[in-house]
């Protein structure tokens, strides 16, 4: 009986350590796009993340817009998203603060291995006149015929998409209504699987694909297209402005932007996926540095010109960045 007694206060200590533990952690709620997270890159920032602070990190994907529209309702956070222009509007509207670009990989233009558009070594513009010239032709065949699968679901990727047909000279309503047109209006590793499905071709965040491709051996498909600067793809890390939501959790939304953009945070987004997809297939590339440098590089003025231009030639301009964290822009 004194041992049983024993081992039964033993076990309730160590539940109520364990109980109070949890309950003692701060909730930070972050939405973010379904790139970062069905690569599983922010499963490793949440480890490292929790590893240093009694913060409980809480990743709600979806695509840009509605991870926006979340935060304008105040649900979340904070945002990690990846479209410049839907970004721009959140800051003006008066909904986020102190953006941060965080990091950096490209779209491409996926398709069937066989090409049978003959869009490889194709710029991303004359890529998409053939595949709706082709789409029109498979039509007259076979009116279920589907050539291209968009997200179709307000994301960033879906935004990209649509500047991608508007420069090659489409008006995107109309595009988007042809019956080779098929919108999946889902994240973006649904989508990679309905274009596999169709042998169709698709525009992907190279991380989403390359796990889907490589390490999952989920689809077939290839990319034509990539590392060009009108498939740049920038990610950024946005605070809900607390003025609008006071009871947004803003000191925890700090810490963890001030992480991502640490030494430690970039590291990690650097050397994520290396394992698997080794040095030449990265899944994302760190940008804290390339931001800071006054360089003539090719990537980093791609980057200036695409991601910090629209915003007065910096990340955030002064007056939408929060006033008691200056050293974000230190």
């Amino acid at each position: 009986m004194i041992i049983t007694a024993a081992v039964t206060t033993t076990l309730i200590i160590a539940g109520t350590f364990v109980y109070l533990q949890y309950f003692s952690k701060r909730r930070l709620l972050i939405s973010t796009t379904t790139s970062l997270y069905e690569t599983d890159l922010l499963k490793e920032v949440e480890r490292a993340f929790e590893a240093k602070y009694p913060i409980d990190l809480q990743f709600t994907a979806a695509g840009t817009g509605v991870a926006i529209e979340q935060a304008k309702n105040g649900d979340v956070d904070a945002v990690l998203v990846h479209s410049p222009s839907q970004e721009l509007t959140f800051l003006q509207q008066g909904f986020g603060a102190s953006r941060k670009i965080v990091a950096y990989n490209f779209f491409a233009v996926i398709g069937p291995q066989t090409d049978p558009v003959g869009i490889s070594g194709l710029n991303a513009t004359e890529a998409l006149k053939k595949i709706a010239s082709y789409g029109a032709n498979q039509t007259a065949i076979n009116p279920l015929a589907k050539v291209w699968v968009s997200r179709g679901d307000n994301s960033g990727t879906h935004s990209k998409e649509q500047t991608l047909w508007k420069n090659a000279g489409f008006n995107y309503t109309l595009v988007s209504a042809e019956s080779w047109y098929a919108s999946a209006g889902s994240g973006m590793g649904e989508t990679l699987l309905k274009a596999n499905e169709f042998s169709a071709y698709t525009l992907s965040d190279i991380g989403t694909y390359l796990k889907y491709y490589e390490k999952e051996h989920l689809i077939t498909l290839n990319p034509f297209i990539d590392e060009r600067y009108e498939l740049l793809n920038v990610y950024s890390a946005i605070a809900v402005n607390h003025t609008r939501h006071n009871h947004v959790n803003v000191a925890d939304a700090m810490t963890f932007i001030k992480f991502l953009i640490s030494d430690e945070g970039q590291q990690l987004i650097e050397n994520f996926g290396t394992a698997d997809y080794g040095a030449s297939g990265r899944l994302f590339h760190a940008a804290v540095q390339l931001v800071a440098q006054n360089s003539s590089e090719q990537i980093v003025q791609w980057i200036r010109e695409y991601a910090m231009k629209p915003f007065g030639g910096s990340e955030c301009q002064i007056e939408y960045r929060d006033p008691n964290y200056p050293e974000l822009y230190s």
